[in-house]
């Protein structure tokens, strides 16, 4: 039975679908996206990694958005044209979204992956949802083989330690986290699953709960763990690698990111399409970028206090003095005037 929250006709308000699949293929990987205006460039890289990384593998890419303009469409068109691929562009009316709690980190866009989870109901089997600061450097076949068991609702990838799975479970009351918290920014979902078990529902009446409110402070994804426990498969961490890019100011740093992996996931406030965020590790996105209709697009320079901020950091420790003195000082004026 079709049970779900969101009702299609009321939350997609129009479909852009650049198809340049082979006729001959029967059937295709769908991979989805749920982003504001400030994650697109960011979103069409991240597609554009998995697609130089899986040439020869059949991938429709789905965008849920409620901001889009003439030359990004454009771009995913030739995105989609050139690596052979489909994606589809959703406009979304998020009305019903903006009521529930968020932070400057954490806008509505991250609640998303309730109407993609429920759009997808009766229309395909499974669904992989990717947060737009994930870039891909390895082969995805062991997600497009994967079989889910009748009661697992989604494949996901642990997040912390045992001392902070058992804190998550003291604050949420929900002791069955102190056996595993995973992160929400990557989510194989169990369509059939999900949708027998409302998650999408249950969870927006959970965010609209102030008795579960004020216990969160990870949005969705203290809500998405509490729901799914006993009822997700943790599997590899290749497939969900989360590294800062903040994490290079340290004198020593553990980089987790390895042959083996397949998605990093770029947490934090500074991600490799900012212009101080060029290190190393954020090397298959920068080449995805080069690879892609973006390729002649400047990395994005900083607009806010905060980011001016961690932009004089980043320059002094790449040995960029000039630079990074000139960002400090225009950090300063933007605190100023702020």
């Amino acid at each position: 039975m079709r049970t779900t929250y969101f009702n299609e006709k009321d939350v997609i308000l129009s479909v852009n679908d650049y198809n340049y699949l082979s006729d001959n293929i029967s059937e295709t990987f769908n991979i989805s996206y749920g982003i504001d205006k400030n994650f697109l460039y960011g979103c069409g890289i991240s597609i554009a990694s998995i697609l130089v990384a899986n040439q020869g593998t059949s991938l429709t890419f789905h965008v849920f958005t409620d901001f889009l303009t003439e030359d990004v469409r454009n771009k995913f068109s030739k995105l989609a044209q050139k690596y052979g691929a489909r994606i589809i562009i959703y406009l979304v009316n998020c009305d019903a979204l903006k009521s529930l709690p968020s932070t400057r980190n954490w806008t509505y866009a991250t609640y998303f992956r309730f109407i993609i989870a429920d759009y997808f109901a009766g229309k395909a089997k499974k669904v992989l949802y990717l947060d737009a600061d994930i870039g891909c450097k390895g082969s995805i076949k062991e997600l497009i083989d994967l079989q889910f068991t009748e009661n697992e609702i989604a494949a996901v990838v642990m997040e912390g330690n045992t001392a902070w799975w058992g804190k998550r479970a003291e604050t949420l009351h929900t002791p069955g986290l102190a056996e595993g918290y995973f992160n929400a920014g990557f989510l194989l979902i169990n369509i059939a699953a999900w949708n027998a078990e409302e998650i999408s529902k249950k969870a927006i009446e959970m965010l609209r709960d102030p008795e579960v409110t004020s216990k969160i402070t990870h949005l969705d994804q203290d809500v998405l763990n509490m729901l799914l426990v006993g009822k997700a498969r943790f599997i590899d961490p290749k497939f969900n690698t989360q590294y800062s890019l903040n994490y290079e100011l340290k004198k020593s740093v553990v980089r987790p990111v390895n042959d083996k992996t397949v998605f990093i996931h770029y947490i934090g406030p500074t991600k490799p399409w900012h212009l101080w965020g060029d290190y190393p590790v954020s090397a298959c996105f920068l080449n995805a970028k080069d690879h892609s209709p973006w390729k002649d697009d400047a990395l994005l320079a900083p607009k806010t206090a905060a980011q001016y901020r961690y932009c004089a950091k980043h320059q002094l420790h790449q040995k960029q003095f000039v630079k990074g003195i000139l960002s400090y000082v225009l950090y300063f004026k933007k605190k100023i005037t702020k």
